[in-house]
């Protein structure tokens, strides 16, 4: 299979055909031509989140992952493009791989996603308060338990000291 896309010109009904057919026959020449046809979008969007790191092949195959997904899903009644249903699809895709890929401790998804969420709750607490929120105050406010608070914000701690220590072998190894 050439690596090189479709000529992004094809006409806009024929890529719609492709959809429809590849979802109800699940041909496998068409997914081809609708992978190739998109190769140049998600090699875009990989591009963005890889930055010149070393993975930049494995952001875009997993952006693959999300274009296979996106077409599957794909229901033209949304009024929506394709492409504007799935570039999220894809970037989600991009994003989750390189979040579970930074964290060097497995670290469940649920803390995770809870951190950002608790800061954003500290600093809206902080304001409505005109003080620094309680660890209970937090939890009522995210309505989640205060025992999830102290243990994402504990992990979120240990997660800096890790980065830490990495960023600082990386400063001595590159001095050397």
């Amino acid at each position: 299979m050439s690596t090189e896309s479709l000529p992004y010109n094809q006409n806009k009904d024929d890529i719609y055909l492709w959809i429809e057919e590849y979802q109800r026959t699940g041909n496998e020449e068409v997914q081809i031509r609708l992978v190739k046809h998109f190769e140049a979008l998600v090699r875009s969007l990989s591009r963005k989140f890889s930055k010149g790191r070393e993975y930049d092949e494995d952001l875009f195959q997993v952006g693959m992952v999300g274009l296979l997904a996106a077409l599957n899903r794909y229901n033209e009644e949304y009024g929506r493009s394709f492409e504007s249903f799935a570039v999220p699809t894809i970037v989600g895709e991009i994003k989750r791989f390189i979040r579970d890929k930074t964290w060097s401790v497995h670290v469940p998804r649920r803390i995770k996603e809870l951190g950002p969420k608790i800061k954003k709750a500290a600093d809206a607490l902080t304001i409505e308060l005109q003080r620094s929120p309680l660890v209970n105050e937090i939890a009522e406010y995210l309505q989640v338990s205060e025992e999830e608070v102290l243990e994402t914000m504990e992990m979120s701690k240990s997660y800096q000291a890790l980065s830490s220590i990495a960023h600082w072998k990386l400063i001595k190894k590159a001095a050397k």
